[in-house]
């Protein structure tokens, strides 16, 4: 089986190449940039260029069985014009391309937070649209695509993952939320009592891995995909404060009332010389999701190993050799400092 790998530097993608690693009978190919970024002791194939350049995307699926897209341009608010050109468009010729030149699974990868309130325990259940967070809506157009496009030639897997963490980190709440903390403003959000769903970035390739080779799978498959335990908010924030030595908030406030101040903060952003100090996407991302992994253990036999503290841990000494500042809502352009 030849299985192509997009965003194959990033957090995902290198985990995914890792744990398909251990499967001799599938030959990974990476799709990328620049495959000097690639995980250390990968052989697999590179196939070099820009899922934006509509000869490379043909050129890319020659031969290829099953695609994971994990690629992304990613924003935690705003940039909507960026997020358009530069991870929808893609994303969408990319699930064409794949499917008329017969690629067998298809396989991207969401998010919890995409689903409707109250809806995100049924990960089959469609997303919903925020105007406020243009990526994440761009997310549940790329999946109402995949529900449209499967059939039984054509299986398309949608993973909504829960908060990464780990090793090889990249833009995610955890280094948006530590320097907000330091600030001593950021307050919990209704007592820090909804759930976290942070997950281990291996626990997040092998899910990949097992959707990437259980066989049987047709149509439209999606799976929430968390770690083995989901804790509260309030847990891991007072998990950074033991350990780390963070400060706590220092009062609460209803959610409602969190999303119109993130709302202001984002008005006032055009005035201020530096980002927001909290915007409504990241409460959205504390809103509790009641998500599991009941679906994701039954068809593909999915056991995270990886306890949140443990990722945690292993992210936080990343971030401390590596970001000396806080780091930006939005991922740098193709071209730039970023992958």
């Amino acid at each position: 089986m030849r299985v192509l790998i997009t965003g194959a530097t990033g957090f995902v993608g290198s985990h995914c190449i890792e744990a398909l690693a251990k499967h001799q009978d599938v030959i990974t190919i990476a799709a990328c940039r620049d495959p000097s970024r690639l995980p250390g002791g990968f052989s697999g194939e590179s196939r070099i260029g820009d899922l934006r350049d509509v000869n490379y995307l043909e050129k890319l699926m020659h031969g290829i069985d099953t695609v994971i897209h994990a690629a992304a341009w990613t924003s935690l608010w705003d940039h909507r014009k960026q997020s358009d050109e530069l991870f929808l468009k893609p994303s969408l010729a990319l699930i064409e391309t794949a499917r008329r030149q017969g690629v067998k699974r298809f396989i991207f990868i969401s998010t919890v937070s995409a689903a409707a309130p109250g809806a995100s325990s049924d990960p089959m259940s469609p997303g919903i649209k925020r105007a406020y967070w243009p990526h994440e809506t761009n997310v549940v157009r790329i999946e109402d695509r995949l529900r449209e496009a499967s059939n039984d030639r054509f299986c398309t897997i949608n993973l909504r993952l829960g908060l990464f963490a780990g090793s090889r980190y990249a833009l995610g709440l955890l280094p948006i939320l530590v320097p907000r903390l330091k600030t001593h403003l950021v307050p919990w959000v209704k007592g820090g009592k909804t759930g976290m769903t942070i997950t281990d970035g291996r626990d997040i390739g092998h899910a990949v891995e097992l959707a990437a080779t259980t066989p049987k799978l047709t149509g439209y498959q999606s799976f929430n995909i968390l770690g083995p335990e989901v804790p509260r908010v309030r847990e891991v924030i007072d998990y950074l404060h033991q350990q780390y030595g963070l400060p706590r908030p220092h009062f609460s406030v209803p959610f409602p009332l969190a999303f119109v101040f993130a709302w202001m903060m984002e008005k006032l952003n055009p005035l201020l010389p530096w980002e927001p100090l909290v915007t409504r996407s990241i409460i959205h991302l504390l809103q509790e999701t009641s998500a599991d992994n009941e679906r994701a253990s039954k068809l593909l036999g999915y056991k995270p190993r990886h306890h949140w503290r443990e990722a945690i841990d292993i992210q936080m000494a990343e971030m401390g050799k590596h970001q000396g500042k806080a780091m930006s809502m939005a991922r740098p352009l193709p071209g730039g400092s970023g992958r």
